[in-house]
């Protein structure tokens, strides 16, 4: 399978990053969806493909520097260029301070920002030689302030979005389109729905993010002109306090 344009998407769980992939299939990119399990893929890659798109399924821990290499390799190789990369992995944990490990704190960070850096620099070889394309990068609440109990999650994705910034500077030049997205409140996942029933129950009166909603900015920054591109967009109900 050779395409013109692939859009990867690391971190295609069974909201936000599959809405992403969905999105994207439909406007005819390959959908290349990444998990640490493979197999977890599956309904996503049938969904996408019963829609009309292509898309294929790669099992990537995305902490794993040599996994992340051989991704990219593979994608450009058997797929096609990488034309918009989207990372979306979540890490958002919950823990006292004092009872925050080196451990914990470890992990949290490796997979909202050092995975950020391995998937960012990747891609951008292979955008640099072609000299185009983007690199979308999901953020949060805590990308811009550290609530309590947070620690270890506002911590990496702080780091997430001083890479980002870096990586604008850097890439932008070179026609690479760097975005970061902070998004701030609740999103209609089963996990808000088991959890947080009261939160929940605001999706009647749209208190809550639409995947799909959220999915149409991500494919907007990626087609936006290069004289006015965006470099942080924050996206949240209109209800919610900020």
């Amino acid at each position: 399978m050779l395409s013109e344009k692939v859009a990867l998407i690391v971190g295609a769980g069974d909201a936000l990053g599959g809405a992403i992939a969905k999105r994207f299939a439909s406007a005819g990119y390959v959908a290349a969806v990444v998990r640490r399990n493979r197999d977890k893929l599956q309904p996503l890659i049938d969904e996408i493909t019963a829609a009309g798109g292509q898309a294929v399924a790669y099992g990537t821990d995305a902490r794993k520097e040599e996994q992340v290499v051989e991704l990219v390799t593979s994608i450009e190789r058997d797929v096609g260029p990488i034309e918009v990369a989207v990372f979306n992995i979540g890490a958002n944990v919950r823990f006292s301070i004092t009872e925050t490990t080196a451990q914990k704190y470890f992990k949290v960070w490796e997979m909202a920002c050092f995975a950020g850096f391995l998937t960012g620099r990747e891609v951008a070889k292979a955008m640099l030689a072609r000299e185009r394309g983007s690199i979308l990068f999901t953020g949060a609440t805590a990308s811009l302030r550290g609530s309590s109990h947070f620690s270890a999650f506002a911590g990496g994705k702080h780091g997430l979005r001083s890479l980002a910034q870096s990586m604008a500077r850097e890439l932008g030049p070179r026609n690479i389109h760097i975005a970061h997205i902070v998004i701030d409140g609740a999103i209609d996942t089963e996990f808000i729905k088991e959890r947080f029933p009261e939160q929940y129950a605001l999706k009647q009166v749209d208190g809550i993010l639409n995947p799909d909603h959220i999915a149409e900015n991500y494919i907007h920054l990626h087609n936006q002109p290069r004289d006015a591109w965006t470099f942080e967009m924050d996206l949240r109900p209109y209800m919610e306090t900020w």
